[in-house]
């Protein structure tokens, strides 16, 4: 999986600049929703399944917008002025971010040893940043695309704890009987849409 985020990163800032960022997003998305219907169409194949979907369309909504719509559409603005070695080293600073959004949204505090981990990650994202040099850090200065990666990465954050955490309506019995393709493909199907609305 690093790999591929990594190749993500290198493709989108070629693609960029023939296809625009907010186009890219939404042709990704939209190639997704259609690989992903063959495996998960039951999601919206019957008046019971669309009622299902429309109970739940606000935490779908959101789901899709941060995790669908927003991530890569973000990633794909920063890389007009970031860099791909940043922006994923950037996102490499995810379990910072978790940490923090458990800590202040559901009263989930970090272990020491969670602490530990994550303060590896950042001497190691320091590091490659600074080339090993201490001092290079004083003089880095953050562009656009720096801090709307880490939007995105916040983001993302916020997504991870909505699906470990999910609402009543998505849990146990009260859950709809979803394959893991089906709720995929509900969530993709918000927002692939909120996705083509951005880019139109």
């Amino acid at each position: 999986p690093p790999l591929l985020w990594a190749a993500n990163a290198v493709f989108a800032r070629l693609a960029i600049e023939s296809l625009g960022p907010l186009w890219l997003n939404a042709l990704r998305w939209g190639l997704a929703l259609l690989i992903l219907l063959p495996l998960g169409w039951r999601a919206l194949a019957s008046a019971e399944a669309r009622a299902a979907l429309r109970a739940r369309w606000v935490y779908l909504g959101i789901l899709g917008l941060i995790g669908v719509g927003a991530y890569n559409g973000l990633q794909y603005l920063a890389l007009r002025t970031s860099t791909p070695v940043n922006v994923t080293l950037i996102a490499s600073s995810l379990p910072l971010w978790s940490m923090l959004v458990g800590a202040l949204f559901y009263a989930v505090h970090p272990t020491r040893r969670q602490l530990t981990g994550a303060a590896l990650s950042l001497v190691g994202v320091l590091t490659v940043l600074s080339r090993g040099d201490p001092q290079v850090l004083w003089n880095i200065q953050l562009v656009e695309g720096d801090l709307l990666m880490v939007l995105a990465i916040v983001g993302w954050a916020v997504y991870s704890w909505m699906l470990a955490r999910p609402p009543a309506s998505m849990r146990g019995a009260a859950r709809p009987d979803w394959t893991w393709a089906e709720f995929l493909l509900a969530q993709c199907v918000f927002g692939t849409v909120i996705a083509f609305a951005a880019a139109g």
